[in-house]
């Protein structure tokens, strides 16, 4: 299982939100930490996050055996390494 680490602060909670909309995506909390778990690919999508570019470009602490393949305006995509 590939993941995604989000710190757990309010400006970060809309990412980790709406990723675990996804039923191929689970949550939970991990320390000071949201692990966001997948098997093979997750995407999120900026607009439904709500937020603004900044708080978008510093919201992801780490990743564990995944790699980031797209992290632009729209999108952060990431997928299984």
């Amino acid at each position: 299982m590939s993941a995604l680490y989000v710190l757990d602060v309010p400006e970060n909670r809309p990412v980790a939100e709406v990723a675990a909309r996804d039923r191929s995506v689970s949550a939970r909390r991990v320390g000071p930490y949201f692990e966001l778990v997948f098997d093979r690919v997750m995407v999120i999508d900026r607009r439904a996050t709500g937020c603004r570019h900044a708080v978008w470009y510093s919201s992801v602490a780490g990743t564990r055996e995944a790699r980031i393949t797209q992290w632009d305006k729209d999108v952060l995509r990431i997928e299984a390494a």
